[in-house]
């Protein structure tokens, strides 16, 4: 997968569940016929949330995004549907090629997103365990609505 796509992918899957978490609150919380949506498409919208921000640091590292543009993509992922109009935004500046596959890295973040790159699979189980283990605690701790009063 290309930035461009990488990018795009997790945008619109982002903006996707934003929609599920949506239609469940209003069932819950509007029409009071069940709680099930909220589970279901907050369960997978956090999921994504996280590595939608994941992916913002990935591509803003790899592209040489200024440290207010990461700061925006990832503000972006807390405003529903807020990642598609940023992913337009940033979308001509997104390249068909990794640069840190190939480009020597210069300091220790750039160096840490070329070992990812370079090594895409065990950086995909890494992290894809950090997520699995920071959505468990996440869910362990409980939803936001349980610390608003």
């Amino acid at each position: 997968m290309t930035p461009r796509r990488t990018f795009r992918a997790l945008a619109l899957a982002e903006a996707v569940t934003w929609t599920l978490l949506l239609g469940g609150m209003v069932l819950k919380y509007v029409l009071d016929v069940t709680e099930l949506g909220v589970r279901i498409g907050g369960g997978l919208h956090g999921f994504v949330f996280l590595a939608y921000c994941v992916t913002v640091v990935l591509v803003g590292v790899d592209a040489h995004w200024s440290a207010g543009k990461v700061v925006l993509g990832l503000a972006a992922a807390f405003v529903p549907y807020a990642t598609v109009p940023f992913e337009r935004h940033v979308d001509g500046g997104l390249t068909q090629a990794w640069r840190l596959r190939t480009e020597p890295a210069r300091g220790p973040l750039e160096r840490l997103v070329a070992a990812a790159l370079r090594a895409p699979v065990l950086a995909g189980v890494v992290v894809l365990v950090a997520l699995v283990l920071v959505f468990g605690g996440l869910l362990a701790v409980g939803p936001p609505t349980r610390w608003a009063g």
